[in-house]
């Protein structure tokens, strides 16, 4: 076939003029109605309008015969659509010696070269000018050190961090004063401009406490690989009517009366029967005021009210019972729910403590393990049949009954071993409809301190444009009109309905999209993930909206002090939003460095989706024969 051919030319000039004709056709019904959008995103709405129209195609072979004619392939259109669909339109009826123009839109939305400008524009707006030499900002999550260590905050800053973001699921309003309070003293002594985003925790649906387990401390000294003791358990004795901590690190702090602890000298020996009814001696190492070190070359299991008592050794090399006691009270152990695929898991509407399944002597079921849930009106719209995931998807099960007391959950996703389900994990309900307020009574009231000392706030849970209307009018009320707001998007509805949650939004000045990609993992399938991360970016692009890249980025980096290769890479990608942001850990400011780092070395490779053709090193090498 001649790369002219002429009805190849004309078929693919008809498919670009439907095109055309179908996103002017979807602005029309999609912005007919008022919507009240801020005037810097009126154009911007345009251009989300024609490409949606433009995806509601499949339109990979068409890229393929243009791409082939040397022409654009329409895959960097997200910022300017109808221009470039345009542009190659006209470029085909020139090659045909056609005349005329298209069906348009009175005044173009977006003109080549414009969306970037804007995105930019809007970006600056949101999160501040970038620093110098890097496109992309850093964001970190503060940890409740933030608000006391202020060299933490003066490093991150100096390390690189534009951003700093509070979580208002945790701590409370005198730490995050400290938080901000470091933060601007730091601003002063470096200079950088940094903002401050806050996050309301929005209705997450989390497990119930559990019922706490037994009273019993496990001591047990190190070993190397054949067994021998190589440190004994440290074991800190402390008065139990009243505690002092550890003066260093401790195996474990057992409570005894302060009158036996009294008469203890170092070398004497306290004996005892453990939990497990295994006899046991402890060597008096240390005596500091009211307390002792005592030191075990064996496990010991203590539990409260185990009698133990002090063994002395005499000059004439016998040994003399002394004092007696019993040892106190003792914490509870925190329990878990160990389930297996194939076990019944009963969710309870009833603010009751969690327990584990119970069984018979013979093995049998009794009853089946069950925890509460933080929003017991959720399991209201629960249906069998319906998914069910817990702890960032670490366990899967299915809902098999709904009752008006209780729901009844089978696992199906689990090692063989079993996974252990503890308190205060998350839940994700992925397919059941959630009816119920985005905004809770606790973010009420932390939006009061958040219009009067943060920049930006963080929506959670965002699933519809009721949500995001219901904050703009809270944020109004409260005086907070200023704020940039952030939509996360970490549900899978708030991803479905990401367009219409945009032009909600766009009623105020500065918005943004954060890829909250663990709820979202869970929520869409891990398979999926990749797939909607891009999605987002390029809805994102077409509405000129600056993106937020989250969760787990350099994760083990900044919890460990090493990263993986695969979070490196994960890193590089990030370079493609505006923004990227880190959790809090021991290392964060190493992490925020690195990221910098790898920030600024990929914006000279990419570019949105765009590869960016800079001098290559690799290219100079000359191939010789020999």
């Amino acid at each position: 076939m001649h790369i002219l051919d002429r009805s190849l030319l004309e078929q693919l000039s008809a498919e670009l003029a439907q095109l055309c004709s179908d996103m002017v056709e979807l602005e029309a019904s999609l912005l007919k109605r008022p919507l009240a959008l801020h005037e810097a995103h009126r154009r911007s709405a345009r251009n989300l309008a024609h490409y949606l129209a433009l995806r509601r195609h499949d339109v990979r072979q068409l890229q393929s015969q243009l791409a082939l004619l040397g022409l654009s392939s329409l895959g960097r259109t997200e910022s300017h659509v109808f221009t470039a669909v345009q542009t190659v339109h006209r470029v085909l009826r020139a090659l045909l010696g056609a005349n005329g123009s298209l069906p348009s839109p009175e005044v173009p939305a977006v003109e080549m070269g414009e969306g970037s400008k804007l995105l930019e524009a809007n970006a600056d707006a949101l999160l501040g000018p970038p620093p110098p030499g890097r496109k992309v900002r850093i964001m970190v999550t503060m940890s409740t050190d933030a608000a006391t260590d202020y060299e933490l905050v003066r490093d991150l800053v100096r390390s690189g961090m534009d951003c700093m973001r509070i979580n208002c699921a945790h701590d409370n309003p005198e730490a995050w004063l400290g938080m901000i309070r470091n933060l601007k003293k730091a601003r002063e002594e470096t200079g950088h401009n940094c903002r401050i985003l806050m996050d309301v925790a929005g209705p997450k649906l989390r497990t119930g406490a559990i019922e706490p387990g037994p009273s019993v401390i496990k001591c047990r000294p190190k070993r190397d690989v054949r067994g021998r003791v190589v440190t004994p358990a440290r074991i800190w004795l402390t008065p139990y009517d009243a505690p002092k901590p550890p003066p260093g690190p401790a195996t474990a702090c057992v409570p005894l009366s302060a009158s036996f602890l009294k008469q203890l000298k170092p070398g004497d020996k306290i004996r005892l029967r453990d939990a497990r009814g295994a006899q046991r001696t402890l060597h008096v190492s240390q005596v500091l005021g009211t307390c002792c070190w005592a030191e075990a070359r064996q496990t010991v299991y203590f539990l409260s009210g185990l009698k133990v008592w002090a063994i002395r050794d005499t000059k004439s090399s016998r040994t003399r019972k002394g004092a007696e006691t019993r040892v106190g009270k003792l914490p509870p152990l925190p329990q878990t729910l160990l389930l297996k695929p194939g076990d019944m898991l009963c969710l309870s509407r009833v603010n009751t403590l969690g327990t584990p399944a119970r069984y018979s002597k013979t093995g049998k079921l009794v009853a089946p393990a069950r925890i509460g849930v933080s929003l017991p009106q959720v399991l209201d719209h629960a249906k069998p049949g319906e998914p069910i995931w817990f702890d960032d998807g670490k366990i899967g099960g299915i809902f098999r009954s709904v009752n008006a007391e209780s729901a009844t959950v089978e696992i199906t996703q689990a090692r063989p071993q079993g996974e252990t389900l503890g308190a205060e994990k998350g839940i994700n309900l992925p397919e059941t409809r959630i009816d119920i307020p985005a905004l809770t009574s606790d973010d009420l009231e932390a939006l009061k301190f958040i219009v009067q000392h943060a920049d930006l706030v963080g929506y959670s849970f965002v699933r519809t444009e009721s949500d995001v209307r219901q904050l703009l009018a809270h944020l109004e009320e409260l005086g907070g009109k200023h704020l940039g707001v952030i939509l996360k998007i970490e549900t899978r509805k708030g991803f479905d309905n990401l367009p219409k949650l945009i032009l909600a939004a766009m009623r105020t000045r500065s918005i943004g999209i954060m890829i909250a990609r663990g709820d979202l993992a869970v929520e869409c399938g891990y398979q999926r993930l990749a797939e909607v991360q891009e999605e987002i970016l390029w809805i994102c692009e077409a509405a000129h909206v600056p993106v937020i890249w989250a969760t787990q980025v350099l994760e083990t980096l900044a919890k460990k002090g090493m990263p993986s290769r695969s979070e490196i890479t994960d890193a590089a990608m990030g370079e493609r939003a505006e923004c990227v942001m880190l959790n809090k850990g021991p290392y964060a400011v190493t992490t925020v460095s690195v990221l910098a780092d790898i920030l600024k070395r990929m914006q000279a490779h990419q570019e949105k989706k765009r590869s960016m053709l800079r001098h290559l090193r690799l290219a100079d090498s000359s191939l010789s024969t020999a």
